[in-house]
């Protein structure tokens, strides 16, 4: 049976050592009180619920699945699954970083996000039901009328509802220009909505009285393409006027997905029948207050990666220091047993470092992203606003295609420790691989966002919000540049920082000529993009630990952080390399091969 430890140090390291985010926050008159005893209690909290009530189900909850009552078209959960969701809203877990208006704690984003990184590793499927309704309070709040936000907002925040998002339909996926479902106005005001929608994430459950679906549609005249999209708030049961539950409304779950992983989310099919539904926006705006949603999600979904890896990582650790397996090539060393434990061997020690610079990597990008997006809300000058606001837009698809690739690499890194072992069931293993695997498909698979990264967030602006990356890579570089116990450190970032230029602008010119161009290098442009961003924070963890040894702090953590990040860039950055080559093999290769695929 597998095991998990919430990677508290490592938090608080990043959190007060890396990022100073008390510092941060004195700057935000949000969070100006908020402190490093606060964040901590609350972090170990959160551990608790993660490891002690959401753990214990995750196994027992893949095996048994959701059930769908077809005559009723109600999903019971697997056993233990709504009593922890009842545990983790009397906790007030839901409300942690919601406005206060309706009823929030009003935290910061950065401790939500570590939050939810537990609640992953400890069991994706299961926070997947609390997860997506932030999504849907995020775009509500944004994009709401005054009277939406006071019918829906108060109960998502306390968790007493929960929300979904429904784009995607059986003929359509990313493309949502195609989508079908008709919306009609009605005389009062609200909208009769019908059509079909598969693979909807928690769409139907037993955990709350009402489920909150946001619904993409078109209206009667709207245009043709993404340009015609609405947004409509559409509740399982409709809402009185006093906020009270009503009849039940025309949407409801046809069928569940059959799916790989993440068994115990059920993942639903949808079908609407003259639902009733309010209008969220602006009519043909659905799809921008939908990005609200879809943004956060994507963030999300690294996230779940993010948590996969470092569950991983550690059983694999305990396994391998456990199993006896040959002898260390250059010499026993369990001279009292009959075999070494596999951890001597230098191809196990590549897979589980491996797995930990992921995890370390992404936990620092994903601690980065949640500061920033706390500036872009609450910080005074609006300058800081905008650029943290375009550092999260570039930075959003990394997060995304990134951590989720990686969490692949690393969760099958982990389960190839295990040897046979991680092929069998009871082990845990081979379930940490079939949930991630969704994880590089959902909100836009990974190749979607490698497009996003380089047509839209980089060439659509000539570079200008990478550039501003860049500046924080060349003040590390500069800040550190003489310092020789910095430069293997240093100079990999320093390098492939110029490199990066040349190398978009490269793309940029053969895109002109043939758009083609950028489609054939977005995947391979991202994971460069992702190394260049995983280095810097590498060398910011480096730079912290090198000070605080040189302070005479003897804590082996430092050390450990040290001799990971040194991994990191001897065994993984250098395949930016490679990367960069093949980027610039170009299309021909891809797309003249008729022959080839006929």
């Amino acid at each position: 049976m597998p095991s998990y430890n919430p990677p508290l140090r490592d938090m608080q390291f990043l959190m007060h050592e890396v990022f100073k985010i008390e510092e941060e926050y004195k700057a935000l008159p949000k969070h100006a009180e908020v402190d490093a005893d606060t964040i901590n209690a609350v972090l170990e909290e959160a551990g608790k619920f993660a490891a002690n009530v959401a753990f214990p189900l995750n196994i027992s909850g893949d095996e048994e699945g959701c059930h769908l009552d077809k005559t009723t078209h109600e999903v019971t959960t697997p056993k233990g699954y709504k009593e922890a969701y009842a545990q983790f809203v009397e906790g007030g877990w839901p409300a942690l970083s919601c406005d206060p208006a309706y009823g929030g704690q009003g935290l910061p984003f950065a401790i939500n996000s570590a939050l939810y990184e537990m609640l992953n590793s400890a069991n994706q499927a299961w926070t997947m039901y609390p997860g997506l309704s932030h999504g849907a309070y995020e775009a509500l709040h944004a994009h709401g009328s005054d009277g939406l936000k006071t019918k829906y907002l108060p109960k998502l925040t306390s968790g007493e509802w929960t929300g979904t998002m429904c784009l995607t339909e059986p003929h359509c996926g990313t493309d949502l220009g195609l989508l079908r479902s008709k919306a009609e106005p009605q005389a009062d005001g609200t909208y009769k909505i019908t059509g079909n929608k598969i693979f909807i994430s928690a769409g139907e459950h037993d955990f709350t009285s009402n489920i909150i679906h946001l619904v993409l549609a078109r209206l009667p005249d709207a245009p043709v393409g993404s340009k015609g999209i609405s947004l409509f708030v559409v509740p399982k049961y409709k809402v009185n006027a006093d906020g009270s539950l009503g009849e039940r409304n025309g949407i409801y779950c046809g069928g569940l997905e059959h799916k790989m992983g993440i068994k115990s989310n059920a993942t639903a099919q949808i079908v609407m029948e003259d639902a009733v539904g309010e209008m969220v926006g602006q009519p043909n705006k659905g799809l921008q207050a939908m990005f609200v949603m879809m943004n956060a999600a994507r963030l999300g979904v690294g996230n779940q990666s993010l948590g996969l890896t470092e569950v991983a990582y550690q059983n694999a650790l305990a396994y391998a220091k456990d199993r006896l397996q040959m002898r260390s090539l250059s010499g026993v060393k369990a001279k009292d047993k009959p075999a070494d434990p596999i951890i001597v061997h230098p191809d196990v020690r590549r897979m589980l470092l491996t797995a930990k610079a992921y995890a370390e990597g992404g936990r620092a990008l994903s601690t980065f992203c949640a500061l920033l997006i706390d500036k872009e809300l609450n910080h005074p000058d609006e300058k800081v606003q905008k650029d943290s606001a375009d550092l999260v837009a570039l930075l959003t698809p990394i997060v995304k295609a990134f951590l989720t690739d990686n969490g692949w690499i690393a969760t099958t890194a982990s389960q190839q420790v295990f040897g046979g072992h991680g092929f069998i069931k009871e082990w845990g293993m081979e379930q940490y691989v079939r949930d991630n695997r969704i994880n590089m498909i959902y909100e836009g698979t990974n190749g979607v966002q490698a497009l996003d990264l380089l047509g839209r967030k980089v060439l659509g602006n000539q570079g200008a919000t990478l550039k501003k990356f860049g500046k924080l890579v060349a003040q590390l570089v500069e800040e550190e540049g003489v310092n020789e116990k910095m430069a293997e450190f240093i100079n990999p970032i320093a390098m492939l920082g110029d490199q990066m230029t040349k190398f978009t602008t490269e793309i940029g010119f053969k895109g002109m000529q043939n758009p083609d161009e950028v489609g054939a290098a977005s995947v391979d442009y991202l994971r460069v993009a992702g190394h260049l961003v995983f280095g810097y924070l590498f060398a910011r963890m480096a730079q912290v630990s090198l000070r605080a040894i040189a302070a005479g702090n003897t804590d082996p953590f430092y050390v450990g952080k040290l001799q990971t990040a040194r991994f990191y860039f001897a065994k993984l950055f250098p395949e930016t390399v490679t990367l960069m080559r093949t980027a610039r093999a170009g299309s021909k290769v891809l797309m003249d091969t008729d022959a080839a695929l006929s």
